[in-house]
Formats: structure tokens, sequence, C-alpha cells
């Protein structure tokens, strides 16, 4: 178990079936059977999506007060309106006009403040895979759950809806910083493999280009924060019910998915993560962005299917803590550094901060030995 997949599931899984569960926003109609083979770009579910009321304050628009809208409205409560029609006119020959904004029914007349409210037309909404592989289970209304024999690395964090599209290794070295100028239009559709960190004005690039995805190391939190337009730090929050990080309501879509596999600042890219993606240079990938702290948790990933899917694990691995096992380090002095297990301490032993915990000794590839708390470290195999 670890602080960052806490159902034990190692953050890197070279050859394991990957299930992906596909909703909808609201319930809508689901267009494949179970058992269909789909490809990235295929509709499997499709909706109607509500829009956000449209208020308009005709009697601002007209010059009037408010009690004279009723007169000046040209439409009925519940009447149906185009966008571009005339909603209201004052009074004369040549008095003003006031146009509809949207497509949609007028759903209030306010006379004492001079508000119409529109509630605009419902817009289609089209679930695509987003992966190639087996539809395995029908959620009825809702979605699909697809099955594919893949290679699956998890990060600690990410930003953004799913996206599917091709690998592109930007980074020849798991420190490199990217910069903007190696973002161009060879990138366009691409999910790029990146070292240790990317500033905001690469990320703005990156949209430029529709670059699907960016698969980094660490980032600066002051450049995710330019990148995303927050004002200070106060929007780093949960989503009060859905415990989403950040929450949705404020870190809105950004046009691309960025998944971090360190955490916060220049933090080059653990070599088990970087070998894997970047040996997938060039093929297919599906990248997920959503993080959520609560049940049902969920952590990003990027998922690789296979070509061929000789020995695929059903299910994904689960190693256990042990000596001889290989484990990711993820104190700060040593986050990402990978290291083999050397002894379990029986009993609660103090570690270098001083606190007395249930601890781990490790071995790094330099042979250095030290002892860190079983949670600051994360087994891969």
């Amino acid at each position: 178990m670890s602080l960052y997949i806490p159902e034990g599931i190692p953050p890197v899984i070279p050859n394991a079936m990957a299930r992906i569960e596909r909703r909808l926003p609201y319930p809508g109609e689901v267009l494949v059977r179970q058992g269909s083979r789909v490809e990235p770009e295929d509709i499997v579910a499709q909706t109607l999506r509500p829009e956000l009321p449209q208020i308009i304050n005709v009697a601002r628009v007209l010059g009037i007060s408010p009690n004279q809208v009723h007169r000046a409205m040209r439409c009925a409560i519940q009447s149906k309106v185009e966008v571009g029609q005339v909603l209201a006119r004052a009074a004369g020959v040549i008095g003003r006009r006031c146009l509809a904004p949207v497509s949609g029914m007028i759903a209030d007349i306010d006379g004492e403040t001079g508000y119409v409210t529109i509630t605009p037309d419902p817009t289609e909404y089209t679930l695509p895979a987003t992966v190639r592989g087996i539809v395995m289970e029908v959620i009825p209304y809702e979605g699909v759950v697809i099955e594919a024999p893949s290679a699956q690395a998890y990060g600690v964090f990410g930003i953004g809806d799913d996206r599917s599209g091709v690998l592109r290794l930007l980074a020849t070295d798991p420190s490199d910083i990217i910069k903007p100028e190696q973002i161009d239009a060879r990138s366009a559709y691409a999910i790029l493999i990146c070292g240790a960190g990317i500033s905001a004005a690469a990320l703005r690039r990156a949209v430029h280009e529709q670059v699907r995805g960016i698969i980094v190391g660490g980032i600066d939190e002051s450049e995710l924060r330019d990148f995303l337009g927050w004002a200070d730090a106060r929007n780093w929050q949960t989503g009060l019910h859905s415990w989403q990080w950040p929450s949705p309501l404020n870190a809105p879509d950004p046009k691309l998915t960025i998944l971090v596999t360190e955490g916060f600042g220049a933090r080059p890219m653990n070599a088990a993560t970087f070998d894997l993606i970047s040996g997938q240079d060039r093929q297919e990938a599906l990248i997920e962005g959503i993080t959520r702290l609560r049940r049902p948790l969920r952590r990003p990933r990027v998922v690789i299917p296979l070509t061929r899917s000789s020995g695929v694990q059903v299910e994904p691995p689960h190693p256990s803590l042990r000596p001889g096992a290989s484990v990711r380090l993820l104190d700060s002095s040593h986050l990402g550094q990978i290291a083999q297990v050397r002894t379990i301490s029986a009993a609660p032993r103090r570690v270098a901060s001083r606190a007395v915990v249930a601890a781990v000794e490790v071995v790094g590839n330099d042979g250095v030995a030290l002892w860190l708390p079983r949670t600051c470290v994360e087994v891969l195999s």
C-alpha cells in the first residue's frame, strides 16, 4: 500500500487487462452491445446535455423601466425562440430591439427586475470509446466498460478529460525540462512524453498546437496556476461532493489532459515509468486525467493497448512488500528513485525524521542503505 495508489496496484504495469469505464454525464442511449469491438473514435453512447439558462436584462437593453417589459415583449412565456429573433421592442417607429442570444424557450419574464430568462435547447453530447478494445459490460442509459490488454502507468495527480492520441517522445532524458519551441505542428493530436518539468508557456503552446495530453514528471505549482488562470492557491481544493482534485468548478477542462507522475516542482520522471511509456513511442494511447481522493478512488493513468496479447494478466498485479522487492521511493529526498527492499522491521523503528514508525530498509542503485517509513515506498514488483 502507498499514499498514491491505496489499492496496492503498482504504478507501472507492463502487461495486464485494463478496464476503462466510459460514462455519460447525463442519462442517454448506449449505441454498442456487449462483445462489440471498438476503436478510439467510435461513439459508444449519446445524450442531450442541458445548457445553463440565459438571463437577459431586457429593460436595460431597451432603455425602459422594468414594469414596461411585459408590454414590450414580442414572445410569451413558454414560447420557442430562435437565436437572433426579436424578443422585445421599445415603443416608437425606431424603438430599440432586444434579440435572443440563443435558441430555446422563454422560461420567465420578471416585471419587477426587467429580466427575461431563456432555457437554451439542449446540445447533443457524444461519448467516444477513446481506446481500442472490447465492450465487456453495458451500463443501461449510462455507458460501457471496455477491456483491452494494455501497458499502464499511473500518476500522482492529473487535470483534464479522458483523451486518446499517439504517444510522442519529446524528452530524451527523464530530467529534461520541456521548452515551448519543442512543441510544434508535429505534436498535433499527440500525447507528449516529457521529462522533469514543463512551463505555462509550453502548456499554452501545446493547446495552440492541438496536443491531446502531457505526461510529465513534475510541474511547478506557480506555472500550473499561471496556465489555469488562477490568481492564488485557494483554487487547490476538492469538489465538495465529488472529492475530485482540483474541483471541476475551479479547473474546467483545459483543452488538454495533464498527467504528473511524481509531484510539484522539477521532478525527473521515475525510470520505470519513463522506460515503459518511452518504449511505446508512436503507439496509440489513452490518457486519463481525473484525480478523485474519496472512494471510488481514481488516479490518472496512461493506457497503451498492446498489439500482442500473449501472456496478459486478467487482473492487475498486487505485489507485496517483501525482502528483494523492487520499490519506488516517495519521500521528498529520494522521490522517484528505484530501490530494492533489504529488511522489513518487525517493530516500529526510528527513521531519519526522528519519528518512530513501521519502517523498511532499502538499498538504492548507488549501494547506500537507508530506513524509510513503509508509507514512503511503493512496490513495483
